[in-house]
């Protein structure tokens, strides 16, 4: 079994090495479920594949994972999408576009909307069906039901019911079918159910097994004479690839979660996954050929050669204009100032830092928090008074997330002991901590200086395991943090909260700040 991604090129070669790193992983954990990742070049801005021939009853246009409305390094923007769509129905093709979930969050804009500023840009961008991913799940049961509500597409998912009505949320359809020139397309849609939503997320709601649902969805499709049964799943891809290989009727998994474009052919299923943030849309063509249902993949690029349709355009403007406003706020008020140097936060523990990793690990509800010094920006002291979300951007600008891992504890002080190795030059890997303490003895040589590393004031066990908030960014290896690799992932990348979001939910919840230096890192 081979699973193909597409690496883009064309991009800045720092964006095609951020890719590669998050590839290097994800190979690395699907070799162990046996089977292989091949890397297959896709131009990027230059020269758009062929598309598929324009005769075809439908072509569906899949998106999945967008956090924003707007392009990402240029890639991307939700304005350009429609564009596309407009520019298919011209040639006479039935498009019909597709979110396979992961959408109200999570963004700067939508820790402040709450996900309205999508759900009013695919209303006018003309989604027309949506399954639901994790992070829709992010701001409570009641928030999704009215988001739902707002929308003027369809949503579809077998198996997360309302424990109030035993039905599908939100009055989702568990199952559709749609009919075009004849060809009868059934739809059915599947969430993931793990850990990754959790508990607190999940009240008021049921989740049934994915395989489950589906076997209950395809049945009924089966009765309606579905021609071609296409699933709109936000699932793992091993999930996915467990679903095409006991359900061979399936003719198309348009899935999301993974980040990185992913096309492969599981026994006669294909499955695909667009990336995130509409960089990519990917087009499925679906038609009947010598009897049978055929189909036509094409990847595309959404790039400066879609101009903005501008409608949508409009609406993205609109939210832009409302989020600049919502960025001065006042959200909190700091009684301290917050240490924020750039040279302090690099060699010792500093309030500032303590803060970020004291709300990674509170929005975890983990363990422990590890931090590299380099990701906390501003490299200023803050002074005492308001604190506005533009001051926790200049501190989190990067758009990291953060993630949960289940490890040893002699991992955690290999961990310290990376990041404690350039010390006393300022260095970005420099730990900023939370829920443990520990000291750097200056004279034993680098990589074994950290001793007397403790969690809860007592000596850590190397042989327990515990759940450590960290950085995507160090969970992919940066700075030099490789020892989290291989090791058991709780929360990665796709289903992290941004840790700009997690900072502004600590500070809201306390209103007044005033972080100490509590003799987490001690030199001697």
């Amino acid at each position: 079994m081979t699973l193909v991604w597409l690496r883009p090129q064309g991009l800045p070669a720092h964006r095609i090495l951020a890719l590669d790193q998050r590839v290097t992983t994800m190979r690395r954990r699907l070799r162990a479920a046996g089977f292989a990742l091949l890397l297959i070049a896709a131009q990027v801005g230059a020269q758009q594949p062929t598309p598929p021939p324009q005769n075809a009853p439908v072509a569906i246009l899949q998106i999945n994972d967008v956090y924003e409305t707007v392009p990402v390094d240029g890639l991307g923007g939700l304005a350009r999408v429609a564009t596309l769509k407009k520019n298919l129905a011209r040639t006479g093709a039935t498009p019909l576009l597709v979110i396979a979930g992961d959408f109200l969050s999570s963004s700067v804009a939508s820790s402040i909307f709450k996900g309205r500023q999508m759900i009013d840009a695919f209303n006018v961008m003309g989604l027309d069906l949506a399954t639901l991913g994790n992070h829709e799940f992010d701001f409570g049961k009641e928030i999704l039901l009215q988001r739902m509500a707002e929308s003027k597409f369809q949503y579809v998912v077998s198996n997360v019911l309302d424990e109030a009505t035993g039905r599908p949320v939100g009055g989702a359809a568990p199952y559709l079918v749609r009919t075009f020139a004849g060809l009868k397309v059934g739809f059915f849609g599947l969430c993931l159910i793990d850990e990754e939503v959790s508990l607190e997320k999940r009240r008021g709601l049921r989740f049934i097994d994915p395989l489950t649902a589906a076997d209950s969805a395809i049945g009924a499709l089966k009765r309606e004479g579905a021609d071609a049964i296409v699933a709109v799943t936000h699932l793992s891809y091993a999930t996915d690839r467990a679903l095409a290989e006991r359900f061979p009727e399936l003719s198309v998994i348009i899935g999301g979660h993974e980040h990185t474009p992913i096309t492969a052919v599981v026994g006669g299923t294909l499955i695909s996954k667009a990336g995130s943030d509409a960089k990519w849309v990917a087009r499925i063509d679906l038609r009947y050929g010598r009897g049978r249902v055929d189909r036509e993949f094409a990847l595309l690029p959404i790039d400066t050669k879609l101009p903005d349709d501008p409608a949508t355009a409009a609406v993205v403007a609109e939210y832009e204009s409302k989020l600049a406003g919502e960025l001065d706020a006042v959200i909190a008020t700091a009684e301290v100032p917050l240490d924020a140097d750039a040279r302090r936060l690099r060699t010792s523990e500093t309030n500032a830092g303590n803060l970020v990793a004291d709300a990674m690990r509170t929005d975890r509800g983990a363990d422990l928090a590890i931090i590299n010094s380099g990701s906390i920006r501003g490299d200023r002291v803050y002074p005492p008074g308001p604190v506005s979300r533009r001051t926790l951007l200049a501190m989190q600008p990067f758009g990291n997330v953060v993630c949960e891992v289940e490890v040893t504890g002699s991992i955690v002080v290999r961990a310290l002991n990376a990041g404690a190795s350039q010390w006393p030059a300022a260095a970005g890997r420099f730990p900023q901590v939370s829920g443990l303490a520990f000291v750097i003895d200056s004279k034993r040589p680098a990589g074994d200086r950290v001793v007397d590393v403790r969690v809860g004031g007592a000596p850590i066990d190397l042989n327990r395991t515990y759940r450590v908030a960290i950085p995507d960014y160090l969970l992919n290896g940066g700075d030099g943090y490789n020892m989290f690799g291989g090791q058991r992932v709780l929360v990665g990348p796709e289903s992290g909260t941004l840790i700009v979001g997690a900072l502004e939910k600590a500070v809201v919840a306390q209103r007044a700040i005033a972080p100490q230096i509590e003799g987490r890192v001690t030199i001697r």
